[in-house]
């Protein structure tokens, strides 16, 4: 095997999850399974936790599509609103429920099951409250199952405050037309925060897979992914360099490894003596496997970046094993 191996423990996204919906009560439990479940594999987190999930959440239409085909049959929501036929084709043949961000997009998203996305602050994506009328008119009440929105910094409440008083009036003119919508506008900050901001449901993506966004605590919660790198030589040392950079010492065996940049770890943040190369590292020592990612918050912390950049990059050319 000349992948990374990257061992996802599917015992702790289970366990997340289920310590997710417990919280929640009779509220929805929206599983953000986007960018192949965080790295994980979104098809097999998927399976794992479908009967705990009342929903799952995806960034574009083929991630959705891909749920299907692997046998996921509860809703699918799709993040991102379609911005093409393709699109409306793909949520239409596949039963995905699309977003609707705007007066343009409900027209031609007619007849497909909906959430409207409403715009309080972020300024991502969404209407904004005084066009959310006119974005009703266009839809069929039928078919309109969620409003959601999304708070920009849910670890600061009284910005997070202003986002919901507006997203409560938003709330309100949909219910008007359809009573038994469901409002979600909190992910996993807005879930650790609890409260009022729980609403009729919650999207949890980082979370589920043991990780909290910033200002907030994952305690309780458990990492569920790590990658090895494998060892494709040990040589004896005979000067020079190590990989692309000059010795600063003299060793006496050092241990080739395949992984490098190309496989989604930072060029700049060493692993091993050096810098990494494109397709691997060398390392004074080790064994057959190498460990080099246990932990996201610690190597996003190495790399000046979070723990979700972290995930979905790191898994990019691997073997994938789940532990059940």
């Amino acid at each position: 095997m000349q992948k990374t191996l990257s061992v996802v423990n599917l015992r702790a996204i289970r366990e997340n999850a289920l310590k997710i919906k417990k919280e929640l009560g009779e509220r929805k439990f929206f599983a953000v399974v986007k960018a192949d479940a965080y790295g994980h594999g979104a098809a097999e987190v998927a399976g794992c936790i479908e009967d705990i999930a009342d929903c799952f959440c995806v960034a574009i239409t083929d991630e959705g599509a891909a749920l299907r085909v692997a046998g996921i049959t509860k809703p699918v929501l799709v993040f991102t609103p379609p911005l093409g036929a393709d699109d409306i084709k793909r949520a239409e043949f596949y039963n995905l429920s699309v977003t609707v961000n705007s007066v343009e997009t409900a027209k031609f998203c007619a007849g497909l099951n909906c959430h409207v996305k409403v715009n309080t602050g972020m300024n991502r994506l969404g209407c904004n409250l005084s066009e959310l009328p006119k974005v009703l008119e266009r839809l069929d009440p039928q078919n309109i199952e969620g409003v959601y929105s999304h708070l920009y910094m849910p670890e600061n409440l009284e910005r997070s405050k202003k986002q919901l008083a507006v997203f409560n009036k938003a709330e309100a003119l949909v219910r008007a037309k359809v009573p038994d919508v469901c409002a979600h506008i909190s992910a996993s900050g807005g879930f650790l925060r609890g409260g009022g901001f729980l609403k009729d449901g919650v999207r949890c993506g980082i979370l589920l897979y043991g990780y909290a966004p910033a200002g907030f605590s994952a305690y309780g919660f458990k990492g569920a992914l790590k990658v090895y790198a494998r060892r494709t030589q040990k040589t004896e040392f005979i000067g020079g360099g190590v990989g692309y950079a000059a010795a600063t010492e003299n060793y006496k065996t050092l241990c080739s490894y395949r992984l490098g940049y190309a496989d989604g770890f930072r060029r700049t943040v060493a692993l091993g003596e050096k810098n990494l190369c494109m397709d691997a590292f060398i390392k004074n020592g080790g064994g057959d496997f190498e460990c080099v990612f246990d932990n996201a918050d610690a190597y996003a912390k190495r790399c000046g970046t979070i723990s979700y950049e972290a995930l979905t990059s790191v898994t990019r050319r691997s073997e994938i094993v789940y532990e059940r």
